[in-house]
């Protein structure tokens, strides 16, 4: 994928955490069972790479020493953007997009991405809720991107595909 890509790419993944507050990263188990986790600390580069904090994933921990590769896929779920999508009959950007992706070791995060999740929290960081579950992050995974496939209704793009 070209640099236009990865940006629209970046796009994309940044308006459905927003709108949802995680993406899903699927696995498969030693059986060849999928399981899907719900990621809300997903973070993007620029050289096509990315990572997330893994605290709370007791099946994607297991899975990975089979099968390190995965699908994140991200969806923009504004209730908004779908509205108006389906008002104009078209969307004016793609709902979102699937990531085929190499996800690394465990290993503790560095002080910018410690900042990283830090500022996304930020305007929750009051809540008990938030004190409760994204207070003790200090380990992540990086991952590479392989390929990626946009999410798409046909019928609904109004741009070239």
């Amino acid at each position: 994928m070209n640099k236009q890509e990865w940006q629209h790419i970046g796009k994309v993944m940044n308006d459905a955490q927003k709108a949802a507050m995680y993406c899903s990263i699927a696995t498969v188990d030693a059986q060849l069972q999928p399981t899907i986790t719900p990621i809300g600390t997903l973070f993007l580069r620029e050289n096509q790479s990315g990572f997330f904090f893994d605290t709370y994933t007791e099946s994607l921990q297991q899975n990975l020493p089979q099968n390190s590769k995965a699908c994140i896929q991200a969806v923009n779920s504004s209730r908004l953007f779908w509205l108006k999508s389906l008002f104009k009959g078209q969307f004016s950007d793609y709902p979102g997009v699937r990531l085929y992706v190499e996800i690394g070791d465990l290993r503790l995060a560095n002080a910018k991405e410690l900042a990283q999740i830090s500022r996304r929290i930020q305007s929750l960081k009051w809540t008990k809720g938030s004190q409760l579950i994204w207070s003790d992050f200090t380990h992540v995974r990086d991952f590479t991107v392989q390929s990626f496939r946009w999410v798409k209704y046909p019928k609904m793009m109004p741009f070239k595909q």
